[in-house]
């Protein structure tokens, strides 16, 4: 099947040939759809906390000794969908609803000054469309995190300006480090790099802390081959092999890359201004408490078990593990030797955790939370979306009570401070294979599990209901008028 030509292309790459027979082999057979058991919901499957216990622990965490903390921020993102009707305006010169609310409204956008700045006649929809996506701002070419968001008084902010900030106000490291780190393109690191040089010192000195900014591009290792219809191997014109960008599940490797105590994970498009940020920074601090206190529990637990495991001890710990981890243990687990049980405790004790806010589904698209059948019939909990799921299980989807938002707080470290090796935790069977094209030929395209997804199916995973004042994600560029963003 692969030339000699092609193998070097391959191996250029980083990627293996075992590896791209292994995703033919998928492209052949199709992946399997989530076993799905039911909808997570407030009380089974999702805490709901008081106001009064979201504030107690919020204040534990910043009495907490400060840990080695990283904000995570996926950015490499491209804004183009967010103009796809300012696009279709421009070409046909015909208004759309898109466009003339853009009009109707510009005076509201942070961009806006700089369309006055450069003199843009704003009566004009197609002067001021064309200077927005191509020939002044160029926003139909860069990244979403490069786009003004908000406006204020001093200055107006980036999305990637507005993680800055968050990073201060619950991501400070020991040292008075705010660490973050931004996935982005090649084409558009310097431009990113620019960016935050420029806001870094004035936000040291207006939040009192020291950032250290890092960055990381998606591995042409993580990218995957494309196949024709036939699920043979596409080829560009000049006879190549084609590979694609695999998802953001690509990106578990650069996750696995962050050495730290604690990684908020968040989309880069979902930021609000500062006078709406105080239920955003109460609730990470929350859900970092959390994820802080059952680690603790999952240590103490394995350090109980190495000394010796006694009939109430196991019972304790599986009811733990059921109850706060929310997995439970296939129906013949009672019936195992003690020793049996021990070892099946022990492994789900010593994984990595996350803890998910989850929002009231008011329509959004995307993702949710489920219980699911794993493979040894133990049931967990998974953030699935819609296309893991059998057309047959659409009424469970239905009746999902809460969205995912992508508002994740991560504990990667095991019971002994070392880190664990995330790619050991991937549900390999939960990739997505999707329709594409080429130069006017079809293809298929092949993403791996979804880093908040398949990529963390090994993980102990907790939902917590977050009010819909966290999620705040732009779509759309009319999406910035909306109050949260105002």
């Amino acid at each position: 099947m692969f030339s000699e030509k092609d193998i070097l292309q391959i191996k250029e790459k980083g990627i293996s040939i075992e590896k791209i027979n292994t995703q033919i082999e998928n492209f052949e057979s199709g992946f399997p759809f989530l076993k799905i058991s039911g909808a997570a919901t407030v009380g089974d499957g999702i805490v709901n906390f008081s106001e009064e216990d979201v504030k107690l622990m919020a204040e534990n965490y910043d009495k907490r000794k400060k840990k080695d903390i990283v904000k995570f921020v996926p950015a490499s993102g491209a804004a183009t969908r967010m103009f796809k009707d300012l696009y279709e305006f421009l070409n046909t010169g015909i208004m759309n609803d898109a466009a003339k609310k853009l009009m109707d409204n510009l005076g509201k956008f942070a961009f806006c000054t700089l369309l006055e700045e450069a003199g843009i006649d704003t009566g004009d929809p197609k002067k001021v469309v064309s200077f927005i996506l191509e020939n002044g701002l160029n926003y139909g070419n860069l990244p979403k995190g490069l786009l003004l968001f908000h406006k204020y008084e001093d200055d107006n902010r980036t999305s990637v300006q507005e993680h800055l900030v968050e990073a201060a106000l619950y991501g400070v490291s020991t040292g008075n480090i705010a660490r973050i780190h931004f996935t982005v393109s090649p084409e558009h690191l310097e431009i990113f790099e620019k960016n935050i040089a420029e806001t870094v010192p004035v936000f040291e000195k207006k939040y009192g802390v020291k950032y250290d900014v890092s960055f990381s591009i998606q591995k042409p290792s993580t990218d995957t081959i494309a196949v024709d219809m036939e699920n043979q191997p596409f080829r560009d014109n000049d006879g190549s092999l084609l590979f694609r960008p695999a998802g953001h599940g690509a990106l578990l490797e650069n996750l696995n890359d962050i050495d730290a105590d604690v990684i908020f994970i968040k989309t880069v498009d979902n930021v609000v201004p500062d006078h709406l940020k105080q239920d955003t920074v109460l609730y990470k601090k929350a859900m970092a408490e959390l994820l802080l206190q059952l680690q603790q529990r999952c240590s103490e637990y394995i350090y109980a078990l190495k000394c010796g495991a006694n009939e109430p001890l196991l019972e304790e710990i599986e009811e733990f593990i059921r109850e706060d981890l929310s997995y439970n243990f296939r129906p013949g687990f009672a019936k195992k030797t003690n020793k049996e049980k021990a070892a099946l405790l022990m492994t789900v004790l010593n994984r990595p955790v996350r803890v998910c806010g989850m929002v009231k589904n008011e329509g959004e698209p995307g993702g949710g939370p489920f219980w699911v059948k794993c493979e040894d019939g133990d049931r967990s909990l998974q953030i699935a979306e819609s296309a893991q799921i059998d057309p047959e299980n659409m009424d469970i989807m239905r009746k999902a009570t809460h969205f995912n938002p992508v508002d994740i707080v991560c504990g990667v470290r095991d019971f002994q401070g070392e880190k664990f090796d995330l790619r050991n935790f991937v549900d390999p069977g939960t990739g997505f294979i999707s329709e594409k094209s080429k130069s006017g030929r079809k293809l298929k395209a092949q993403e791996l599990p979804g880093l908040w997804n398949g990529s963390m199916a090994g993980w102990n995973t907790v939902f917590v209901e977050v009010p819909i004042s966290t999620f705040s994600p732009v779509k759309t560029v009319n999406d910035l008028l909306r109050p949260q963003h105002q």
